[in-house]
């Protein structure tokens, strides 16, 4: 253990809920009906983190081939899941299976690339790195392809009359929904590619921070940083590209007629 790590006493961490105070005053003052939405917001982050450092000091003692990919099937089905609800409207059986498949392959595919060719970490189940390096890829292609789900899933929606004009044309469902697939991805990919450009001037990024309080030199960090940004960016363009070449088709039926 390093000895530079500064460890938080208990009122230290209870200070810092200040500001969750603070962002509660100000909803109130403002009358922004979001006051229970912050406490069961802070309270479930509080509980989940504090039990999953548990699980953690336990994986990191004990590391076994088995339980971290138990844990790792665990982020991916939770995340799963996690979409399901965030979309907005009632999601389709056909629907929810195309998410599911684009989620499981476009992670654990960029994840295992990631590990095994760019890392290259030894034992390849080190909780360690494994699992650290898995929620971040899970995490950020779990955003991204709610994006894309809910912008392709109202574009389909409210652009169902255009799409309807260029099938009687004999447009293919692929050529009629091409503008809707193209916005859905871009809408999803945005956020990466933003948090690319702000990095190293606007914001330093949690991995390289936690790296840096823990006394790694900073240019290691940043090669650490640098790798895992850009195997978060490829993880996201390759989850939602996975989704959108094959989301558009639920919306249509075996006769290429749209639903």
């Amino acid at each position: 253990m390093n000895d530079n790590i500064i460890d938080l006493t208990l009122w230290q961490l209870l200070s810092a809920y200040i500001f969750i105070i603070i962002l509660l005053i100000i909803v109130k003052l403002r009358k922004i009906p979001r006051d229970k939405e912050i406490l069961i917001a802070t309270l479930r982050m509080t509980f989940q983190l504090l039990i999953v450092g548990y699980i953690l000091m336990y994986l990191f003692d004990n590391p076994h081939p088995l339980l971290t990919t138990a844990v790792v099937v665990i982020m991916v089905t939770f995340a799963i899941w996690n979409i399901f609800k965030r979309v907005h409207g009632k999601l389709n059986r056909k629907m929810k299976q195309v998410i599911a498949v684009s989620m499981a392959a476009g992670t654990l595919s960029s994840l295992i690339y990631f590990n095994f060719v760019v890392i290259q970490f030894s034992p390849w189940y080190e909780p360690r790195y494994f699992i650290p390096i898995a929620g971040m890829i899970i995490g950020n292609s779990m955003t991204g392809i709610t994006l894309g789900v809910q912008t392709l899933v109202e574009g389909m929606n409210d652009q169902k009359s255009r799409v309807e004009g260029a099938l009687m044309l004999g447009a293919t469902p692929k050529e009629a929904t091409r503008k809707m697939v193209n916005q859905a991805f871009d809408s999803a990919i945005l956020p990466t590619i933003n948090s690319m450009v702000g990095t190293g001037i606007v914001f330093l990024p949690g991995m390289m921070t936690g790296q840096i309080l823990a006394g790694v030199n900073p240019v290691t960090a940043i090669e650490y940083q640098i790798a895992i940004l850009l195997g978060i960016t490829g993880a996201v363009a390759l989850t939602v590209i996975i989704f959108v070449q094959n989301g558009y088709k639920v919306f249509f039926n075996n006769n290429k007629q749209i639903l």
